[in-house]
């Protein structure tokens, strides 16, 4: 890492300074606070969330700043709930209303629109989604955004997915790729444009691995239940055989929900380290060092912490993925600050609330 073309090399660009200790009575009374707003005062909880993960999250040599508001989350959960709530609920009665009057046709149709504007919506969340918080992150007072309004993003994601699919599948990474790509393409931190270029091709391998994993699972755990059944057999004869059957099947589905689950996580993995690694800032390349091994013990340890809180754990995942994504994250370049000034790209004045809406990440 350099600073104006002169400075010692540190261990890493990212670094998070947090610890649980301190999010901790912030998670705690933004649950007891929610749950006794009914859920309205969850729009501040995030931004109080985030201005604590951000202010512990440093780059190069100086913390990162939130500077997004409650009250912007909950205009834009507003903003959604009329736009797109009301008129989606209206089309929905409309429809059934359609269907129930013999009207079966134009009551389908209707559905069938209605399920495609969603479709479109979730694209333009995406996109909107992490532009929101370009324009509220801060490092050096210095802003990110985008003047692009997500609008022709939302069309691209509805049929780059489509085509993702249409063939079994098979061009799902280039999908996933492509979408990134045009996301980040069209995003800027300070006057400097963000550039990605990953390539389906460096992910396609991991993937026809869990494209195939089913198959050779199910065999795999067919034969290990067969197995079972005839080891059951010469232990126990037929009262044997059937204790053997049950285990082999209840050991079936371990074996393929499981062995599917790991495949899919070293899917993953690949693929941000992919498509993280392709992009750049100015002279700054970034890269995402988290290997298989590591996606497993946050989601293990995401389900161990929820299930021996009973839930209550739950609060503390924000911190968790946060902290993981800091950890893993690297940079390496040139930044000359002589050269750094501020953003003008537009900002809106209401938060994310496509995203919140379809319950979804940024990243």
């Amino acid at each position: 890492m350099q600073e104006s073309g002169d400075y010692e090399e540190a261990q890493s660009a990212f670094v998070f300074e947090g610890n649980w200790r301190e999010f901790a009575p912030i998670a705690l009374t933004n649950l007891l606070l929610t749950i006794v707003t009914l859920g309205i005062y969850r729009f501040w909880a995030t931004a109080r969330e985030r201005r604590y993960l951000w202010s512990r999250s440093r780059f190069v040599d100086e913390n990162l700043e939130w500077a997004g508001t409650g009250m912007e989350l909950f205009l834009g959960f507003l903003i959604v709930l009329a736009l797109f709530g009301v008129p989606y609920f209206i089309v929905s009665f409309g429809a059934q209303a359609l269907i129930a009057r013999g009207y079966e046709i134009a009551g389908l149709l209707l559905l069938f629109g209605s399920m495609i504007a969603i479709f479109y919506l979730i694209g333009v969340a995406r996109f909107r989604g992490l532009r929101y918080r370009l324009s509220r992150t801060r490092w050096r007072g210095i802003r990110g955004g985008s003047d692009d309004n997500g609008m022709f993003y939302g069309l691209s994601y509805m049929w780059k997915t489509m085509a993702g699919w249409i063939p079994a599948g098979l061009l799902i990474p280039w999908s996933m790729t492509s979408l990134w790509n045009e996301r980040w393409n069209r995003m800027s931190f300070g006057p400097y444009e963000f550039e990605a270029d990953s390539e389906a091709g460096n992910v396609f391998g991991r993937f026809l691995l869990f494209y195939l994993a089913p198959f050779v699972l199910f065999v795999g755990g067919v034969a290990m239940a067969g197995m079972g059944m005839l080891a059951g057999y010469g232990v126990g004869g037929e009262d044997g055989m059937a204790v053997g059957g049950v285990l082999g099947i209840i050991g079936l589905a371990l074996f393929f929900y499981l062995g599917l689950g790991l495949i899919a996580v070293a899917f993953y993995a690949k693929y941000y380290r992919e498509v993280v690694g392709s992009t750049r800032w100015r002279n700054l390349q970034f890269s995402f060092e988290a290997s298989t091994m590591d996606w497993v013990k946050l989601l293990v340890g995401d389900a161990l912490l929820v299930v021996f809180t009973f839930g209550l754990g739950f609060v503390f995942l924000t911190y968790r993925h946060w902290k993981f994504f800091m950890t893993h994250m690297e940079a390496g370049g040139e930044i000359l600050l002589d050269e750094l000034t501020q953003s003008t790209t537009a900002t809106s004045r209401h938060g994310e609330g496509l995203l919140d809406a379809f319950d979804m990440g940024a990243i």
